[in-house]
């Protein structure tokens, strides 16, 4: 047999695969997990009666936050000043929150005691999955993760005679009214229709707009101030009414 008659090696690599032009869509998953009722109460809210007043929980504080979201995206600079104000309030709360949790971790490490103290936790904890549509929100949410936190503390320190009843209400209830005031805040935003270009030119309907929505103060207006996170700005944004 000659060389000629060996016939060559096939090649046994397989055959390249198509590959897809980018990635799919990015998904996850957030769930909130609360152990008190205190923080419970806050997640849903409550309807307003004639006897008792609406408290906004953390989903209506979401549901409103878009609208704002989207008014940040239409270069709306009233959008623009509401996210400021609920990041600013965040920041407060969230400080007021961790000096209380820091005290209570002091009182809870009791020194010489021979005590081992565990916070109190639900056998049964609330988990709630959340689906939104600007980190604001999701920054709503673990403010509240941390309330719950810090009611698990104070419920703690209570239950075992370290934290008098007056002193247990009164932090709970202060945390848990900062956290209400800051879901109220998107309440009081309207969509305009008002861009920045067109309020710094003196066009459109501006006098109605800050008549309804106050004077934007100049930091803002320019850009000097913005919020820390923030929307690509883009057109009006869709089936949003405008005053």
């Amino acid at each position: 047999m000659s060389i000629e008659d060996i016939e060559p090696a096939q090649d046994t690599l397989p055959a390249p695969q198509k590959t897809s032009s980018r990635p799919g869509v990015l998904r996850a998953e957030v769930w909130l997990t609360v152990h008190t009722r205190q923080a419970q109460l806050l997640i849903h809210g409550r309807k307003g009666t004639r006897l008792k007043p609406t408290i906004v929980g953390l989903l209506g504080f979401a549901e409103r936050l878009r609208v704002i979201w989207d008014g940040a995206r239409a270069d709306d600079p009233w959008a623009d000043w509401w996210l400021i104000k609920v990041c600013d309030a965040i920041e407060a709360t969230r400080a007021c929150i961790v000096a209380h949790m820091a005290e209570l971790d002091r009182l809870l490490a009791v020194p010489g005691t021979g005590m081992e103290v565990t916070l109190v936790e639900s056998q049964r904890p609330a988990r709630t999955r959340l689906q939104f549509a600007n980190p604001y929100a999701y920054q709503g949410a673990q403010l509240l993760s941390q309330y719950d936190a810090l009611a698990c503390r104070v419920l703690t320190a209570n239950r075992i005679g370290l934290l008098d009843n007056a002193t247990r209400n009164d932090v709970l209830t202060d945390c848990a009214r900062k956290l209400r005031a800051i879901y109220m805040i998107p309440r009081s935003y309207r969509f305009t229709g008002v861009d920045r270009s067109a309020l710094l030119a003196g066009k459109g309907t501006i006098r109605t707009a800050c008549w309804t929505m106050g004077e934007v103060p100049d930091a803002v207006l320019h850009g000097e101030r913005l919020p820390a996170l923030a929307p690509r700005k883009s057109g009006a944004p869709a089936n949003t009414a405008t005053i």
